[in-house]
């Protein structure tokens, strides 16, 4: 999202389908309907096709594994506090029965690990700098001795320099400019390829990173983050391109602003939530538990045939043109 200071995994920066009627009961209608014998018809021989078996492909979408994360395990690089987006994720998914690992960054470990305590399994705690390989080595390899495998990461990691939002975008240093295009964007990629081995055993994996709009239009204050978004975005792409033979699906998701631990390192913050209220479709922002529940779909089986893509969940705000 919108960034700014550094953040958890090295980095981090300015950063439940309609059923039963609402008391439970089926509607008389259809009890009636069910307990009403019919009268018989004659038989007629099955076609091949026409079987329970034969069309229980057609009806897999229906099925609880679609959405559900039991036995499945993540790794979510980017929680810095209850606020961040990361965390949303991470509480959507093991509520669904994901098993996690969750990664800090610094003075973030404190935070983290007691967040950690709140989810329904206690998840792996470890420390990671996206910027050192050796740390997401180290990452992976614990993970694979403590998980056996990843069905799922996912990347919250990004940061700018703040002088580099503060000033204007032709004095962007090439000093920032690397810096933040080295957390924001590379670092996907080197987590992606630490990934990989881990989830091919187990048919394949998905991958998600979180983007802002920033990354197609300009918005004051958010300057080289923008085009570190920008670049990220195109890493989804060719990395869905590169690791879709592998069943390895990447996708991103680009949120509407959220009063994240980031959001505090841009300045002028506040107006643009008020534009987004004022002009969105839906007349308002969006919360972090939307976020999350957007990145559920996108990581389980539910979304196996989406890759490449950057979902847009920001009220409508995107498809507005003034």
């Amino acid at each position: 999202m919108l960034e700014g200071r550094r953040g958890s995994a090295g980095l981090a920066t300015v950063r439940r389908a309609a059923g039963p009627t609402a008391t439970g009961k089926a509607p008389r209608r259809a009890i009636a309907a069910a307990t009403v014998p019919r009268r018989a018809s004659p038989a007629v021989p099955a076609r091949p096709g026409e079987n329970a078996a034969d069309d229980a492909p057609a009806a897999r979408g229906c099925d609880s594994h679609v959405t559900g994360f039991t036995g499945k395990h993540g790794l979510i690089v980017g929680v810095a506090n209850k606020r961040s987006i990361a965390w949303a994720i991470a509480q959507a998914t093991a509520s669904l029965g994901a098993r996690l690992a969750l990664t800090y960054q610094g003075r973030f470990e404190e935070h983290v690990t007691e967040l950690a305590q709140g989810l329904p399994a206690t998840p792996l705690v470890l420390p990671c700098d996206v910027s050192s390989d050796e740390d997401i080595a180290r990452v992976f390899a614990t993970v694979q001795q403590e998980f056996g495998g990843l069905d799922f990461v996912v990347h919250g990691a990004a940061f700018a320099p703040r002088e580099e939002l503060s000033a204007p975008f032709s004095q962007t240093t090439r000093d920032g400019f690397r810096l933040a295009l080295d957390i924001s964007a590379y670092s996907l990629i080197a987590l992606s390829r630490g990934a990989a081995p881990l989830m091919e055993p187990r048919g394949g994996g998905s991958i998600l990173t979180l983007s802002y709009l920033g990354s197609t239009r300009v918005f004051p204050n958010y300057n080289v983050m923008g085009v570190a978004k920008a670049a990220l975005e195109a890493t989804v792409r060719y990395l869905a391109a590169d690791l879709g033979p592998k069943n390895i699906r990447v996708n991103a998701i680009s949120a509407g602003p959220i009063k994240t631990l980031a959001a505090a390192g841009i300045s002028g913050f506040s107006g643009i939530l008020g534009v987004y209220r004022e002009r969105a479709p839906l007349r308002r922002t969006v919360e972090t538990s939307e976020v999350g529940d957007t990145a559920a779909f996108l990581l389980g089986d539910g979304a196996r045939a989406i890759t490449g893509e950057v979902v847009m969940v920001d009220g409508g705000y995107h498809i507005t043109g003034m």
